[in-house]
């Protein structure tokens, strides 16, 4: 596994449990600890995780830590694409399609600005740069709202947009999914608006990325 394969796994992982040891990593990733200890203080520097005595945590052991949009877009860039490809054969012309923000719901829309005609309803500014840029024949509708780390518009503007709209299908990008507390997102507001983009209905799909590849729900 390459450097950036394993630092994208090793964050992932933090992110999930908050703080990990080092002896998991390396079981975890098939390493030796050295190797994890070279990749921890790599990300440590990169400001990503904190180093602990025997393992990592999030920077400040702030449980709600998230990184930047610039961050996220560049882990994991293959699982994420191929969830695109296969979550855009879903999509036919005509349908109004809900894009929640978030960088694997971007990697879809670059795809999707280059097919059949929808509409596309998101709180998500990057995603409505894809298909300005891609000249695309689809109508794209961004609701307002305040922008957080991962570039999703949100807050009681966003909300009430999306409560007003109907969709045909949504694809959702969320933190976690649990069967009994479903889904997770450590931003309130962003919650929230996840909440209200489910709410009309339609068929919809979520998807978390992980260390061992896509999770749909």
């Amino acid at each position: 596994m390459l450097a950036p394969a394993r630092h994208s796994a090793i964050l992932a992982e933090v992110q999930r449990e908050r703080i990990v040891r080092v002896s998991e990593l390396a079981q975890i990733l098939g390493v030796s600890l050295m190797t994890v200890r070279r990749d921890i203080d790599t990300l440590d520097d990169a400001g990503l995780v904190e180093k602990i005595h025997g393992g990592a945590r999030l920077p400040g052991g702030v449980s709600t830590h998230e990184p930047g949009f610039e961050v996220k877009s560049t882990l994991m860039e293959a699982e994420k694409a191929a969830i695109a490809r296969e979550a855009a054969t879903l999509v036919q012309q005509g349908m109004a399609v809900g894009l929640s923000a978030g960088t694997t719901t971007w990697a879809l829309a670059k795809i999707l600005s280059t097919g059949p005609r929808i509409t596309v309803v998101t709180n998500s500014l990057r995603i409505a740069e894809v298909f300005h840029a891609g000249n695309t024949p689809s109508t794209v509708i961004i609701t307002g709202g305040e922008r957080t780390p991962s570039d999703a518009l949100v807050g009681p503007l966003a909300t009430s947009s999306l409560e007003r709209l109907h969709l045909d299908m949504l694809f959702l990008g969320v933190h976690g999914v649990d069967a009994e507390a479903g889904f997770s997102t450590p931003n309130l507001l962003e919650a929230e608006t996840d909440r209200a983009f489910v709410l009309p209905p339609a068929r919809w799909w979520s998807w978390r990325t992980t260390p061992s590849g896509a999770r749909w729900a």
